[in-house]
């Protein structure tokens, strides 16, 4: 048995100790917010929080994370991600909105690490999560009005 927490909650999965966290999350738990996109931790359309960090599910052995913390899109509430929500829809992010769960995992993250992140900032940390839409000139926009809004309410 692999116990660690999820949104919150503790969890308990007899898994194989090398599935992938993504397939333990998606199958086992049934939160299909964090998308299947590469298998190989390129895109980012698996991003979940372990920890609080920003990481690839698709790539960590869920024996990994005995112990640990791990948020998804479903039970991602910080002040960062509403935030961030909040600009997406501003901006009109999505188009397919396939990669968006991952897009926001990462967004948030950065603007928990970096409160006013530049445009390398972001081009930089953003670079793992693949829009194959290309909206990232509104993904960009969407995380400097989060940034601004969390200024303001601070």
């Amino acid at each position: 048995m692999i116990e660690f927490t999820v949104n919150g909650k503790a969890q308990s999965l007899d898994l194989s100790p090398d599935t992938p966290l993504l397939w333990a999350i998606r199958d086992h738990l049934q939160l299909t917010g964090t998308k299947f996109g590469c298998g190989i931790a390129e895109c980012g359309a698996c991003t979940v929080h372990l920890n609080g960090t920003a990481v690839r599910s698709c790539q960590i052995p869920v024996s990994s994370v005995a112990g640990m913390h791990v948020t998804t899109i479903e039970g991602l509430q910080t002040r960062e991600a509403k935030a961030v929500r909040a600009a997406w829809v501003a901006h009109q992010v999505p188009q397919c909105g396939y990669c968006q769960s991952g897009q926001i995992m990462s967004a948030s993250a950065l603007l928990k690490q970096n409160a006013k992140p530049s445009d390398s900032d972001i081009d930089a940390f953003m670079s793992g999560n693949i829009c194959r839409c290309g909206t990232y000139p509104r993904i960009r926009a969407a995380i400097h009005d989060a940034a601004h809004a969390l200024a303001e309410e601070s």
